[in-house]
């Protein structure tokens, strides 16, 4: 179980999204170790940031980046990029870290995560790209799954993707200079 009062540590002076609050209260409800997306987890303390130090400790770099919750089975992370020190969370982009390196914009906003998550496959995430595969005569789907998208569609009208893929794209083509731009005051790659 997430206690939420633990888990706003990581998110120092930003008011937690509505939308992550009730992913984290529907974790709660379908049990600590049951799975509803594919690797997807909430519930690590990140406030250390000890994770995305590995890329910059610049204190500007640290705070602009929120981590949330596991992407993958190897340790990769899903964050908030705070664009503007103002901005209300839910409506900021979402980054992936991969454990072995490489960073990208993966959604618009929480939104976009969570309907990425529809599609139950954990992200592989390289130095160069991050991108969804299904092996459709290998895919074993989550327990909870089904909880997981009937809950989104009820709460907020998200349907079940086919192609995470595009949602990457749509994000990447919207921030992806910026980030970029952003990310090489930091981080030399």
């Amino acid at each position: 179980m997430v206690d939420l009062s633990e888990f706003k540590v990581n998110f120092k002076n930003f008011e937690i999204p509505e939308e992550l609050i009730n992913l984290v209260n529907f974790q709660n409800s379908i049990g600590d170790d049951e799975n509803f997306s594919d690797q997807f987890y909430i519930g690590r303390d990140y406030s250390d940031k000890s994770g995305i130090k590995g890329y910059s400790d610049d204190e500007e770099f640290t705070t602009s980046v929120i981590e949330f919750a596991m992407a993958d089975g190897t340790g990769s992370t899903y964050a908030f990029w705070v664009v503007d020190k103002n901005e209300n969370l839910a409506e900021a982009p979402i980054l992936a870290f991969g454990s072995e390196g490489g960073i990208h914009i993966v959604a618009k906003n929480i939104k976009e995560l969570l309907e990425i998550l529809t599609f139950d496959v954990e992200p592989s995430i390289g130095w160069d790209e991050i991108y969804f595969y299904k092996d459709e005569d290998d895919y074993e789907p989550s327990e909870k799954i089904e909880e997981y998208r009937s809950w989104v569609l009820e709460n907020y009208g998200i349907e079940i993707t086919e192609d995470p893929d595009e949602i990457v794209k749509k994000a990447q083509k919207i921030y992806e200079d910026k980030f970029q731009n952003w990310l090489k005051k930091y981080y030399n790659y």
